[in-house]
């Protein structure tokens, strides 16, 4: 079941979050993240994915600057297509922010940039850390 996340969603939120393979948070990251998510928490939506009676992915998107904040799906449920349903739901607050396009980044050579780039993602450049800069017109 797809619905939008509670207060009371956070702690598996954050489980979900720590348990990915991928896009590990790097120690000085962790503050900024949970900055953003506590904005995010009382300004926006979270919505997740509940199967066994968990949250078992996410998605969010920031719509102060257009970018989705984050998709993550717990490792026991990778490849089941929970990202195809929950990444559209953050690009529409995107776009119902004002924006015609959502921008994400990603480690290159992970299994996020094959998911984003069959998904119709435009890579526009490169951080200073290597990371890709994806764009996609809504």
């Amino acid at each position: 079941m797809i619905r939008k996340a509670t207060l009371a969603d956070r702690p598996r939120i954050s489980e979900v979050r720590l348990a990915v393979r991928e896009n590990m948070l790097s120690p000085g990251s962790v503050s900024k993240v949970e900055t953003t998510s506590d904005w995010i928490f009382a300004n926006a939506t979270f919505w997740v994915w509940e199967e066994a009676g968990a949250v078992q992915g996410f998605s969010v998107a920031d719509p102060r600057d257009g970018t989705i904040f984050g998709l993550f799906i717990h490792p026991d449920y990778e490849g089941r297509g929970l990202g195809q349903a929950l990444l559209p739901l953050a690009c529409e607050d995107v776009r119902a922010a004002g924006f015609a396009a959502a921008t994400l980044t990603t480690g290159p050579g992970t299994r996020a940039e094959r998911f984003y780039r069959t998904n119709g993602w435009e890579e526009i450049g490169r951080q200073d850390n290597g990371e890709i800069i994806f764009r996609k017109t809504l």
